[in-house]
């Protein structure tokens, strides 16, 4: 990997997405804010979830090499780093760049506002004891963090219990990390229950994910025809996905292959791994781009949702019309949808919905403000589309600019 270019094209993409951040708090906020999209949704974004740098998950079944591998992209151990044969990853373990090495508990990481990991309080203590953040003064983690993930188990000690929603911290992450790496072992691809539970997990997030066949220098190339063949086949009944899903074969660590007759795979294997890695931050960018404007579609949405139910809400027998309203809910989504010109796949569901209105005090929503969605409307029809020509511009720049510097460099280099 080319790591100063990586490097540079890290704070391209960083800009943008500050200026994302920008839009958000003049644009968006104020609408979320006028009608309570925190308590119906998510909470509103930090400067931490624009600002953070691409993250990269990592899982796999224990012994699969998942902490070698890691230490082979850094080029260095880290904290917190324990390898054997037997689980000895019993937590979550986020690395990120820092200043001076430092490793923070998970709840004090959690409130700390220059990380994005501020939801993470909803699994309680028990996750949060098993979740540590590290910070190194690492060049490959100056682009982008790593996220290490317990060792799934397998046989029985899947029986154990982790304390906390194992999966459904793994959905949290898997929506928030911009690629999910999936390692195996070349030698044994019995994939356990919890493994299959814990990449169905992953569903909707299928785009993202890759596989890695590690340890695959151990074995001949015939068993590795074999191995891999198994693999897909496994793989195919837990993910359905009409695209094949891409798979690298290699091993993964600093030492010499065992088995030399596939060395040339494995490199070539290895180099597409990274340049895939190496792209992260411009798909990090236009992630958190389209992610915002997901969040605003459904937050223009919500918005003409509560001033409808505000306006139907009468001067007596409130809580009778509260029920109604409640009850009709659909009629009301309907009415918004034919009202104002929206797309019915704005809108959020109607049972979820219903839920958290009960609990609502409805004479405290408020009515209608053009202003507010005009303003938004002019971020989706305008800003965005903006910044996206913007980006596309200031990538090329930085492109013509980095092959003039390496011209020039190669230049000097003649004799």
């Amino acid at each position: 990997m080319s790591k100063t270019k990586s490097h540079k094209r890290s704070y391209l993409f960083l800009s943008v997405a500050q200026r994302l951040s920008k839009l958000y708090l003049e644009k968006l906020l104020p609408l979320e804010e006028m009608y309570q999209f925190e308590r119906f949704h998510s909470p509103p974004l930090t400067d931490a979830d624009f600002d953070n740098r691409p993250m990269v998950l990592l899982m796999g079944q224990y012994s699969t090499g998942k902490t070698t591998f890691i230490s082979h992209l850094l080029e260095q151990t880290f904290p917190c780093m324990r390898i054997g044969p037997e689980p000895t990853t019993d937590g979550f373990v986020c690395l990120m760049h820092g200043e001076v090495e430092n490793v923070m508990p998970g709840n004090v990481a959690v409130v700390d506002r220059r990380f994005p990991f501020r939801n993470l309080t909803n699994f309680g203590n028990a996750f949060l004891n098993r979740f540590t953040l590290v910070q190194l003064p690492n060049e490959f983690l100056d682009s982008i963090s790593i996220i290490d993930t317990p060792g799934i188990l397998a046989g029985e000690k899947q029986r154990l219990s982790r304390g906390y929603d194992f999966s459904a911290v793994l959905e949290w992450f898997a929506q928030r990390v911009d690629l999910i790496i999936l390692l195996f072992d070349a030698h044994k691809l019995d994939i356990s229950d919890e493994l299959s539970q814990a990449i169905k997990s992953l569903k909707n997030n299928e785009d993202k994910m890759r596989v890695v066949l590690n340890k695959s220098d151990q074995v001949g190339t015939q068993q590795l025809m074999r191995v891999y063949g198994a693999l897909m086949w496994s793989l195919g009944k837990i993910i359905n996905t009409p695209e094949v899903m891409r798979v690298y074969i290699g091993s993964f660590w600093a030492e010499p292959y065992v088995n030399l007759d596939n060395s040339k795979l494995f490199e070539a294997e290895a180099l597409d791994l990274y340049k895939d890695i190496q792209r992260l931050p411009h798909y990090s960018t236009v992630r958190k781009m389209n992610d915002l404007i997901k969040r605003a579609r459904l937050a223009r949405v919500h918005g003409y949702i509560i001033a409808t139910l505000k306006k139907e809400l009468p001067m007596f027998g409130k809580e009778n019309k509260k029920r109604e309203l409640i009850t009709n809910l659909q009629e009301i989504f309907l009415k918004v949808e034919r009202d104002y010109h929206v797309s019915s796949g704005d809108f959020p569901s109607v049972q979820k919905m219903q839920e958290l209105l009960i609990g609502q005090d409805f004479t405290k929503f408020n009515n209608l403000k053009p202003k507010l969605f005009d303003t938004l409307e002019d971020m989706l029809s305008k800003d965005i589309t903006r910044l996206m020509f913007l980006m596309r511009e200031e990538e090329a720049a930085a492109a013509a600019a980095m092959a003039a510097t390496e011209a020039a460099a190669a230049l000097v280099d003649k004799p």
